[in-house]
């Protein structure tokens, strides 16, 4: 570049000290920067219709790089800081301890390299592989296969198969449920008066509805709907509406069972 650069410690080029700069035989510290933007805004002056935006960006270039060689060395970064001032202000113990514990931390890799060695040193790799006159064949595994063998393995592939099914005859199926019972004998009792449980059950022949509604009379008896009694032992289970004859029942005191 054009522009002369007349700084107290160098007058010349900018790209020459720019490199003069790169290889540190000049300080960047010496090199005040104001008046090197000073000369270029002046040099603008002089060659107003003839600068090219060439000349513009090569000068922004340089004068980026300068400051920024000049501000890492006004604000020094970790990496300048020296490893021995980390240290100041420690006992004597503290450093010798750390010292100890780096020294500690070398000595086990260097162990793990030697046990590697070690192991290494066991191995023998083989050097001769098998004889050149022996030859290795893999089998075939369509000999004695024939196409009608391919042809039937084929179709019994592709056969449609049948799903077999479950029978579920023995299977017995609620068809009554504990809640609806409920509401059903609620609906009965008043009328009937006291009766016995083989009574209500009179009639039914299948094990689950006979089941169901000795559950619901619980339920009923669970409610205050109905009092049981039993004379003697494994005798007759009397069930008894204790809410009078013909009363309304509320539909709503089994909702929670009922879900």
């Amino acid at each position: 570049m054009a522009l002369d650069v007349d700084a107290p410690t160098y007058v010349g080029p900018l790209d020459v000290l720019f490199q003069l700069v790169s290889s540190h035989e000049v300080d960047i510290l010496d090199i005040p920067l104001a008046p090197v933007v000073d000369a270029f805004v002046a040099h603008l002056r002089e060659r107003r219709e003839t600068c090219s935006m060439d000349e513009l960006s090569e000068f922004l270039l340089y004068a980026a790089l300068l400051v920024e060689l000049k501000s890492q060395r006004l604000l020094p970064g970790p990496d300048d800081v020296d490893a021995d001032e980390e240290t100041i202000g420690w006992d004597e113990r503290d450093v010798l301890l750390a010292r100890l514990l780096e020294l500690r931390a070398y000595a086990a890799i260097a162990d793990g390299l030697a046990r590697s060695l070690e192991a290494a040193g066991l191995v023998v790799s083989r050097v001769t592989g098998i004889d050149d006159t022996v030859e290795v064949h893999a089998p075939d595994l369509l000999a004695g296969v024939l196409p009608l063998d391919l042809a039937a393995a084929y179709l019994r592939g592709v056969e449609d198969h049948s799903i077999a099914t479950v029978a579920l005859d023995h299977v017995t199926v609620e068809t009554v449920t504990v809640a609806e019972t409920v509401v059903d004998l609620a609906r009965t009792l008043p009328s009937r008066g006291s009766l016995s449980f083989r009574e209500l059950i009179a009639g039914i022949t299948d094990r689950i509805e006979i089941i169901v509604r000795f559950l619901a009379v619980l339920e009923l008896c669970k409610l205050g709907r109905v009092s049981l009694g039993q004379g003697t032992t494994f005798g007759e289970l009397q069930i008894r509406w204790v809410h009078g004859s013909g009363e309304s029942f509320d539909l709503g005191l089994v909702d929670d069972y009922a879900g």
